[in-house]
């Protein structure tokens, strides 16, 4: 794939980014009461109910580090795309190295699927906006994990590399 392509990759997964954390994940309900959640809606429900831990590291892998990544991503390719290395370059591609495990979308959709398929048991379950775009997100996550970043190494030039 080349820069262009990794850019459209970058934009589309920010814009599905936004949407799966702006609209709901998923509606509960029981008789006459529906209740829709966000995945910050579940964060501050986490802190509140005292799993401060778990609110923080869920923060962080669902939210953080993919909006880190995604931004690092689209920050080095835009300059890439005019042959140029990003100011901060060789950190930011330590960076991304580094991230790559700790995005952990996929796992995230996975789960909540899981969650929604047995808590039909119990309630009515309607998948929201919200779980499409973190499904469509993983799927790009997951093309973007095909892809060798390395090779902006030697697709830029070296005067402003950092």
């Amino acid at each position: 794939m080349d820069i262009d392509g990794m850019l459209a990759l970058a934009v589309a997964a920010l814009i599905l980014f936004l949407i799966a954390n702006v609209w709901p994940i998923v509606t509960l309900g029981l008789g006459a009461e529906q209740n829709s959640a966000t995945l910050w809606g579940m964060i501050i429900a986490m802190w509140q109910h005292g799993a401060q831990l778990v609110a923080m590291v869920v923060a962080a892998t669902l939210f953080f580090f993919p909006l880190n990544k995604m931004l690092m991503l689209g920050w080095l390719l835009a300059f890439a795309r005019r042959g140029r290395r990003a100011p901060g370059f060789g950190r930011m591609m330590v960076a991304l190295h580094y991230l790559q495990p700790w995005t952990m979308s996929e796992v995230f959709v996975l789960g909540a699927l899981v969650a929604i398929v047995k808590a039909r048991t119990y309630f009515d379950v309607m998948p929201e906006p919200g779980i499409y775009a973190y499904g469509a997100l993983t799927l790009l996550i997951t093309a973007f994990s095909g892809i060798d970043l390395r090779r902006l190494w030697d697709d830029t030039a070296e005067g402003s590399a950092q």
